[in-house]
Parts: C-alpha cells; sequence; structure tokens
C-alpha cells in the first residue's frame, strides 16, 4: 500500500484538490487522535527514519504505522507558498547542487547569526523547487533511505494536509499536523516575508485555526507564538534549544524561561513546551525537574528527539560503539514515560507502534 497516495500528490490534479473533496467520513465519525490517552507519538517529519525526511512519502509512512502527529517544517518560497524543508538552506536535502541551471543562485547569508553557505528556499519559486528532488539528509548514518534519493518532490503545506485528509478518510482515523515555522523573524526582518501571516490565513483557509482541529504550531521564537496565540484557537508549543535562547528575544535565555517563573510567563502565550531531550532527562536517566514545574503552570511537554540510531541515545541504551547501529530506543520512550512527558518527537514511529 506505500506511496499509492504519494503517487497522487505529485500530480497537478492533486496539488489543485479541495481538501474537503478527498474526506467522504465527517469528521465526526473519525476515531480521534491518541484515542488509547497515552502518550502523543509526533512523527518527526514523517517516518524520516525510513525515508527521506519531509517528503509525502515519510508522512504517509509515519501515518501508516500509527503515528498521531505528523510534523512538517515549514520554510518559504519567493512566490510565497510555504513548502517543507528542515531548513531553508536546500543543499544538505535536495539535489539542487547537481542542478547547473541553479549554480548561480548559491550564496552565503548570515541567518540568526550564523553564516550559512548554500541554496535557499526563499530564492526559488514554487515551479522551480518542483523540479528539485529530495534525499537523504544523513546518508551515513542512514545508508538504507538512499535508496529513495531522487524518487520524490518538495512537497507544499497544501500538499501534507490533502495527504492528511485523504489517510484520514483511508484509515477511519483522525491525524494530527504538527507544523513549525522555521526563522519567521530573521525571514521577515531580511526578506519582508511575513511566515506567521502566511501560516495563520491557510490553517483559517483548510478549516484547521481551532483548538480542537488537531493542530500545534511550534516555534524556537516568542513573538511569533505571541502574534498567532492573538489570531488563532489552535495549541502553540515553545521549542526549546540546548543552549542559548530564542533569537527574538535577546534578553532571555532557555535555562530562564525554564524556571518557575519563565513557564508561568510562557503558560501566557503558549499551550506547551517541545524541549531538547537533556532538558527532560539527566544523563543517568532520571527526570529533571522541567516536567513537573511545566505541568504546574498547565504546559504539555512534548522533547525532542527519539531516535533509534546509537549515536542520539544515552550511553546506557546503545547496542554497541557504532553510531549507526541500532540501540535501545524504546528503552528511552520507558525512560519519557516514566517522565511524565505528554508526547514525544520521534523519527521511527513504526518501532514504536509496532508497525
Amino acid at each position: 500500500m506505500e506511496g499509492h497516495l504519494v503517487l497522487k500528490w505529485l500530480t497537478a490534479a492533486a496539488i489543485a484538490l479541495s481538501p474537503l473533496a478527498v474526506s467522504a467520513q465527517p469528521m465526526a465519525d473519525l476515531k480521534p487522535v491518541n484515542a488509547d490517552g497515552d502518550m502523543l507519538v509526533i512523527a518527526h517529519r514523517g517516518a524520516s527514519g525510513d525515508r527521506p525526511e519531509h517528503t509525502l512519502a515519510s508522512y504517509e509512512r509515519a501515518i501508516d504505522q500509527g503515528a498521531d502527529y505528523i510534523e512538517p517544517d515549514l520554510v518559504v518560497t519567493k512566490d510565497l507558498v510555504l513548502v517543507a524543508r528542515h531548513e531553508n538552506e536546500i543543499g544538505e536535502t535536495t539535489d539542487v547542487a547537481d542542478r547547473p541551471e541553479f549554480a548561480d543562485r548559491r550564496k552565503t547569508k548570515t541567518i540568526e547569526g550564523q553564516l550559512i553557505n548554500g541554496w535557499f528556499a526563499e530564492d526559488f519559486t514554487l515551479a522551480e523547487l518542483r523540479t528539485l528532488r529530495a534525499k537523504e539528509r544523513m546518508p551515513a548514518l542512514r545508508p538504507g533511505n538512499t535508496a529513495y534519493d531522487g524518487l520524490y518532490q518538495v512537497p507544499t503545506f497544501a500538499e501534507i494536509v490533502a495527504l492528511k485528509r485523504a489517510k484520514e478518510a483511508e484509515t477511519g482515523r483522525r491525524i494530527g499536523i504538527y507544523p513549525e515555522l522555521k526563522h519567521p523573524t530573521w525571514l521577515l526582518q531580511e526578506t519582508g516575508i511575513d511566515t506567521v501571516d502566511l501560516l495563520v490565513r491557510q490553517l483559517r483557509e483548510e478549516g484547521l485555526g481551532g483548538a480542537d482541529d488537531d493542530v500545534f504550531v511550534q516555534i524556537f521564537e516568542v513573538g511569533p507564538l505571541q502574534r498567532i496565540d492573538a489570531m488563532i484557537e489552535v495549541p502553540l508549543i515553545l521549542l526549546l534549544r540546548p543552549e542559548g535562547g530564542p533569537y527574538d528575544e535577546p534578553g532571555m535565555t532557555w535555562a530562564g524561561i525554564m524556571t518557575p517563573i519563565g513557564l508561568s510567563e510562557v503558560a501566557e502565550y503558549a499551550d506547551g513546551i517541545g524541549p531538547w531531550m537533556g532538558h527532560v532527562l539527566n544523563d543517568d536517566g532520571t527526570p529533571t525537574d522541567l516536567v513537573r514545574d511545566a505541568h504546574a503552570a498547565g504546559l504539555q511537554v512534548h522533547p525532542w528527539t527519539v531516535r533509534k540510531e546509537n549515536v542520539f541515545l544515552p550511553p546506557s541504551l546503545r547496542s554497541d560503539a557504532s553510531e549507526n547501529g541500532v540501540g535501545n530506543m524504546l528503552g528511552l520512550v520507558e525512560l519519557l514515560k516514566a517522565a511524565g512527558v505528554d508526547g514525544y518527537f520521534t523519527d521511527d514511529p513504526g518501532l514504536v507502534r509496532g508497525e
């Protein structure tokens, strides 16, 4: 069954397809997200442990494996279309470097204080991006995924929503969507493109702007979340990096935000936090105080990222000394459950759901 819907979404007809037309089953008749009440399983960039990330194939595989939510990172094209890529620099995840017609698009930009050299989504129209094909971002760790290099286009957010609805009609269950806006403040400052406004307008148009529409929006910044909070009712998540602070608030630090006072301030505009795993678990696997303190402030906690490879696991859960060996990922899930988290991001929803 894998890929039969993906092929549909690669046609022009699918791009124009109304999201309401793909769902013949009323939402009230669908099984709710996370019907078992367990921790939410959020498919990080789709089933990115099995397929190149941020492709319709990766999202569909995650849904087929039982993920509660699929997570697209959103960047924007020159003609203001939201598309799914891990970063606005697309050389790492597409074959653009092999396309001589785009050689002159390579440039260096300073993004949130870091010099980045490559090709950037905001310098391409959607039609130009359509000529590119996705590739595995971590080929050394996931060589099996390279078999799918060159097969899939860069999907638009509209196509991801259409896929969600088609799979809901097929499976009889509701499927959540969990977009992250990448660098919204930088894009607004440097290009004048307001991705907050683009996302809010698109969610409204898709009928996904309500509190019960199975949508979370996540950002590593404060101001954009505050803007969204004033515009629509979807739950919002403040993402937390290991170090530093939000780009749009240079006077803030993640450490300060994670204090009880800081978390109470987050609760004024957001519904949860998405912390780095090390903020939730100590090196020995015991829980920190973060989940307790976040819950006391009324915030959900969705840490990132549960992955099967040894290099991403605590030493006690690794299978051997190799980086790409498969370790005890389910052991990490049990530690998160003991810590009391409400959900977690994973590249491997199939291993969690037993698919």
